[in-house]
């Protein structure tokens, strides 16, 4: 090896260990974070009770602790924190147990930070957040959509930015809608399960990041380019297992090219899945276009042990009685989802689920 080589896996491996004692010291603020304002909460409940939860008293409480705990400590300890604190306990509270603490101490001789962490990976507390998923979390009133967001950050590793994105574009409501009253109340319970084609896919997708506004003309290809330099923003959309293969993808037969928009693969589906995009209202032509994709991709380029493919025909306005009878019913292959430039009102979305 020479002097060159020796160096740079030198540097790589000092790097790692640097970079992975930072995830440690991070990973053990967030879990002291939370035990103590676990225990915050706790004392702050306790203290409510004695005065037999009048909402005077309590609101007293949180008025006189904070300004206390600021001239001690200073900022982060409005009455708002205190109040998400309150919260807090109050909702996760009960995911943890004393006495399992310290039976896990006495057995593993660990300290009670470690028993702490161990129990954590048993899901009797939340610590897989940070306190900051946590406080925006805490936002939502509705307990299903609470604990759907808190199970799929917790899966997809979401950082706060990506969180509050799916919230806001009520990711939540939107898979309700694709779904009958089992299928709403496993969301709460298990989070987006991803078994078979339709659950994959929203009711409709929100691209609000691309910047093309709705009052602007706009080609699309100005859709599939803005598209492509969002890459990583449209895949975060669409989901779960989504990986992509490339755009305009050409196929040729009896000396005549075709184009396919936007080529992903979905490695939970095991199946590819096909975008055609569309600026305008859907035609059955635009169905029977996407129709031989499929068959193409389905005859000519999966292998026997890849499921069917699936196409998805993204377009500004769907048109149902087109949809109801062009598409089988039997065979569900192909799929028409509109796309919208702008945030959805929540309210009107909750009406629709109602």
């Amino acid at each position: 090896m020479t002097a060159k080589s020796i160096h740079k896996a030198l540097f790589k491996n000092v790097k790692s260990l640097i970079e992975d004692a930072r995830k440690h010291i991070v990973r053990n603020v967030n879990t002291t974070m939370l035990i103590t304002y676990h225990k915050i909460g706790r004392l702050i409940i306790e203290e409510e009770q004695r005065g037999r939860h009048r909402a005077e008293y309590a609101k007293k409480i949180l008025i006189q602790l904070s300004a206390n705990l600021t001239r001690e400590f200073g900022r982060g300890y409005s009455v708002d924190n205190l109040e998400k604190i309150r919260k807090f306990y109050l909702i996760y509270g009960t995911r943890i147990s004393e006495s399992l603490i310290r039976k896990s101490t006495l057995k593993s001789g660990a300290s009670k930070s470690e028993s702490l962490i161990r129990i954590s990976s048993l899901n009797t507390f939340p610590l897989d957040l940070s306190w900051t998923h946590y406080f925006h979390l805490l936002k939502i009133e509705n307990d299903s959509e609470r604990r759907f967001y808190e199970i799929e950050a917790k899966q997809n590793n979401w950082s706060i930015a990506e969180m509050l994105r799916q919230i806001h574009s009520s990711l939540y409501e939107r898979l309700a809608l694709s779904r009958n009253k089992r299928g709403v109340k496993q969301l709460a319970q298990k989070g987006q399960m991803i078994e078979k084609p339709a659950d994959a896919l929203k009711n409709s997708f929100i691209l609000e990041f691309l910047d093309l506004k709705e009052d602007n003309r706009y080609t699309e290809n100005d859709f599939e380019t803005a598209i492509i330099s969002k890459l990583e923003h449209f895949m975060l959309e669409l989901g779960k297992g989504f990986l992509f293969e490339g755009r305009q993808k050409r196929f040729t037969f009896d000396g005549d090219s075709f184009f396919v928009d936007l080529v992903f693969y979905n490695r939970l589906l095991k199946c590819f899945v096909l975008f055609d995009l569309k600026i305008g209202k859907l035609s059955h032509q635009d169905i029977g276009q996407m129709q031989m994709y499929v068959n193409y991709y389905d005859r000519m380029i999966k292998t026997k042990e890849e499921n069917s493919t699936i196409g998805i025909i993204l377009c500004k306005e769907a048109n149902k009685a087109i949809i109801e009878f062009t598409l089988p019913k039997d065979k569900k292959q192909i799929f028409t989802k509109e796309y919208k430039l702008y945030l959805p009102s929540k309210e009107d979305l909750k009406k629709q689920i109602q």
